[in-house]
């Protein structure tokens, strides 16, 4: 889950134009064929009529090799998830979802807040999923995408074997252009490590059960060290005895809570001294802003490694819990 925009939005602007048939004796399809037959005892029968008929698509290398046409500031990509329209519709999602929501979380721990932040942010509480099918998505870049071939021919392994685990039809999944599945937009080794039947009924269904979305989006931050209780980021600001330099952005915490206010750095946090944390500097609407992101503000970044997509899926689940709030009163 690497940083985006969003992958699915553009995905579903892009015409799926120029579409081929994969050879299955073409050298490369047919050593992946080779080696699932090998290593995982695949049917070679069946594993040539899925990818013979998958489709290799120009417009996922388009859109794959398309370069950002500039790198977006805070505000700006604060401005593309924090609308009212997003909030209102989180509202909504939450109270429609509620009790699933509140047994969910009381399970788990991660908060109703983060579980809708992150589903909002990802696909708009499922309005946009993505349109392209994951076996040419994953086709496509795993054979015609040589700059990256290694992680999509993985990913395109993982896909087949949860189709055949979960007893898909895998012409049926689809998601963005780069294989991101469902309501989650988890990529297919996600979802074998992390998805889960909420519902009790024999199908981890990231598609269609909401249950199911929720219970994973949880299971994934759990299994990668969600606190609960352990607050998130603080906003802060630089004292008269701050000295420099600002940190890097940086996915990974390098400082601790202790040694950011020896060195200045103001906040509020009941955290202890040692927890791990990390001074954050972004460029707001008003200026510069600074926070300090805490333990669960880099299990955040697991989900997708960028500092502003953290910080937006926290603050429209904020956003969206005062919606709810008021909307009860």
């Amino acid at each position: 889950m690497k940083f985006r925009t969003t992958l699915v939005a553009i995905s579903l602007l892009l015409g799926n134009t120029t579409a081929n048939a994969f050879d299955v004796d073409r050298p490369s399809v047919a050593k992946f064929i080779d080696r699932m037959v090998v290593e995982h005892s695949y049917d070679r029968d069946r594993l040539c009529e899925i990818l013979g008929d998958a489709q290799s698509k120009q417009s996922i290398l388009d859109a794959i090799s398309r370069p950002a046409e500039k790198t977006l500031q805070w505000h700006e990509y604060r401005a593309i998830f924090l609308t009212k329209e997003r909030v209102v519709a989180g509202a909504d999602f939450w109270r429609e979802n509620a009790a699933a929501l509140r047994r969910i979380s009381d399970e788990t721990g991660v908060t109703i807040e983060m579980l809708v932040g992150i589903i909002g942010v990802e696909t708009y509480f499922g309005r946009i999923t993505g349109s392209y099918r994951v076996i040419d998505a994953l086709s496509t870049l795993a054979f015609n995408y040589p700059k990256r071939s290694k992680f999509f021919t993985r990913e395109l392994e993982h896909f087949l074997l949860l189709v055949r685990e979960e007893r898909m039809d895998p012409r049926d999944a689809t998601g963005s252009y780069a294989g991101a599945m469902g309501r989650p937009q988890f990529m297919p080794s996600s979802f074998r490590a992390y998805a889960v039947d909420s519902t009790n009924d024999g199908k981890r269904d990231i598609w269609g059960n909401w249950e199911d979305v929720i219970g994973s989006v949880a299971n994934y931050f759990v299994r990668h060290g969600w606190k609960s209780s352990n607050g998130v980021v603080s906003r802060a600001t630089l004292g008269p005895n701050w000295a420099g330099p600002l940190p890097k952005n940086t996915t990974k915490p390098k400082a601790t809570i202790g040694a950011l206010s020896e060195k200045g750095v103001l906040f509020s946090t009941e955290l202890p001294a040692e927890q791990k944390s990390h001074l954050l500097t972004l460029e707001g609407t008003e200026g510069t802003e600074h926070w300090v992101g805490f333990h669960n503000f880099f299990v955040i970044t697991r989900y997708n490694t960028s500092v502003m997509y953290a910080l937006a899926a926290h603050q429209l689940g904020q956003e969206i819990a005062i919606e709810v709030a008021r909307e009860q009163t």
